[in-house]
Order: structure tokens, then C-alpha cells, then sequence
């Protein structure tokens, strides 16, 4: 298998109802459908959707899910809505719901993502949240986050970071990514990626689908997803800083072995590693944008 594909596999988390899609629950459920059947599939992840918003999942993807036995379910990353007592009894209903009735399909929420601010958020989640279920911390990174990612660490969660928005304002510094990722593949601390990451390198976009949109300077995944890796094997903050940085796609270089970025090389075991230990995925609300970006660089 081609080096692009380990590092890639599962990676995309398609958050379709979110902006600048900001599609339709039917919408995103029936694109979900397509891109599990199309000959991407091994790219997608899990259906990202707000807890608020399940029971209207299960009346939209009650003709996609699939059924029988065996049979693989999809699985849902929910979004705390700021009630963690009251989200966690939908989970668990939602779970047990499908778990029960083969008639409903097979879904299931398996990840959590929460947004905190305080170590103290991390602890009091953590002291409810049942070990079944793979929490996700959102964490602000313009200041050293080291603290916080010792108590997600310390709680065997995992750390999750913005990496974008509908405006140049919500792209963090890459002074701060870098040292966040620097941490993290430090501290054998997985995390996901999310908001900004519809192209494979860095470069100038528009921000949002609107033909008068803003442009800014937006952040590839390819250029996240490399970092870390190289990361994981003693690259540098500074030069975390640099790859995170470039673009320009003739800087690296995929084949069977393995990526070369400039005159720095990693195996493709060294990539499998670092993606099962440190970046698990990437959120997206387009999954055919990366494809397009992908193919358009005839890395796919």
C-alpha cells in the first residue's frame, strides 16, 4: 500500500452539518451513505453530529443504516452540547436503542467531543463519562496548553484543536500549533484536528463556499498530519513550525516505503505509528474537497 494511504486511512472525520456546508441532516446523512460505498471509503471516519440533533439523525438515516448480522454500524461522534449529564443519557439511550432493535440499524455513538477551558472541566467530565466512550477535550492553544494536556493525558482522553474557521482570525498562530503538536507527540497524546482543513497544503482559499467570501491563508491536513508524524520521531519545534508552513507539494514525496519531506524521511511504519499514537483524525464538513485537492495532486 502507497504511503499516502496509511497515513490517510480512517483519518477523515465528516462533519457535514457543520460551516461553511452547514448542510441539512438528510443532506449529510445521504452524502455519509455514498462516501462509505465509494471507493474512497477507507479515508472516511465518523459521522460527526451534535447530541441535540440524534433523534433527528435516526429519522434521516433510517433507510441508509445498515442492518442484518454480521453487520457494521456507523459510528457517530456526538458534540456536547454543555450539558454533560443530559447529553450522556441520549448517548446512552441512542446506544441502547440501536444495540437492541436490528430493526432501527446499526449505529453508535462511540466518541465524545467536549469544549473546556480548565483542568477542573477535564476532571469533572471525566468523573462522569463512562470508559466506553472516547472523549475528545477542545482546548485553546494561544497560551501554553501544556497543563491541560497533562490532565487529558493524565485522564486517558485525548486533546482536540481548531485549526480554522469562517474567518482569518479563527486560524490559530503556527507558533501555537506547532508547540501544541510538539506536546502532544511528546506526551504520546493523541488529538484530532478540526475547522479549516479542506486542502491537502497550506495555501491561500477562500474561507468560505460564497463566491465573495474572504480568502486567507488556510492550513493543509497533509501539512498537520506530517508534522506529527515527523514529530512522533524527534522533528523539532521549529522545524514542526517550518513543515507545518510549507507550500509547496513538490516538497514531499510519497511511494510505497514511505514520505519525504525536503532531506527528512519517514517509513511507512513510522507513519502507521505516529497516526495510532498521536493524530487519530481530521473533522472536515466536505469530504469530497480533500479527495478533489488529493487527486488534483495525483496523490490519489
Amino acid at each position: 500500500m502507497n504511503s499516502i494511504r496509511i497515513l490517510l486511512d480512517g483519518v477523515i472525520d465528516y462533519a457535514g452539518l457543520f460551516p461553511p456546508a452547514s448542510l441539512e441532516m438528510p443532506a449529510a446523512v445521504r452524502n455519509y451513505a455514498k462516501y462509505l460505498a465509494g471507493p474512497n471509503a477507507s479515508l472516511l471516519g465518523r459521522f460527526l453530529v451534535p447530541v441535540r440533533r440524534l433523534g433527528e439523525f435516526e429519522d434521516a438515516a433510517a433507510h441508509w443504516l445498515p442492518r442484518g448480522n454480521p453487520v457494521y454500524p456507523w459510528r457517530l461522534s456526538a458534540i456536547g452540547s454543555g450539558n454533560l449529564i443530559q447529553d450522556l443519557e441520549e448517548i446512552v439511550d441512542f446506544n441502547l436503542f440501536h444495540a437492541r432493535n436490528e430493526n432501527a440499524g446499526a449505529a453508535v455513538v462511540d466518541t465524545l467531543e467536549l469544549k473546556v477551558e480548565t483542568v477542573e472541566n477535564i476532571q469533572r467530565a471525566m468523573y462522569l463519562i463512562p470508559r466506553s466512550l472516547t472523549t475528545y477535550f477542545e482546548i485553546p492553544i494561544t497560551t501554553d496548553p501544556s497543563d491541560l494536556l497533562e490532565a487529558i493525558a493524565s485522564a486517558r482522553a485525548r486533546a482536540k484543536v481548531r485549526t480554522g474557521g469562517l474567518t482569518a482570525k479563527a486560524f490559530p498562530a503556527l507558533n501555537d500549533l506547532a508547540r501544541f503538536i510538539s506536546q502532544c507527540a511528546a506526551g504520546r497524546i493523541q488529538f484530532k484536528a478540526t475547522a479549516g482543513l479542506h486542502h491537502a497544503i497550506r495555501g491561500n482559499y477562500r474561507l468560505t463556499y460564497d463566491q465573495e467570501a474572504e480568502t486567507g491563508t488556510m492550513n493543509g491536513f497533509l501539512n498537520i498530519l506530517l508534522a506529527t508524524a515527523f514529530a512522533r520521531f524527534d522533528l523539532s519545534e521549529p522545524d514542526i513550525r517550518e513543515l507545518l508552513a510549507e507550500q509547496s507539494p513538490a516538497a514531499f514525496s510519497f511511494d510505497e516505503g514511505g514520505v519525504l519531506w525536503r532531506r527528512q524521511r519517514l517509513t511507512t511504519e513510522q507513519l502507521e505509528l505516529a497516526r495510532r499514537q498521536i493524530v487519530t483524525a481530521i473533522g472536515s464538513c466536505s469530504f469530497d474537497e480533500p479527495i478533489d485537492d488529493l487527486q488534483s495532486l495525483n496523490l490519489l
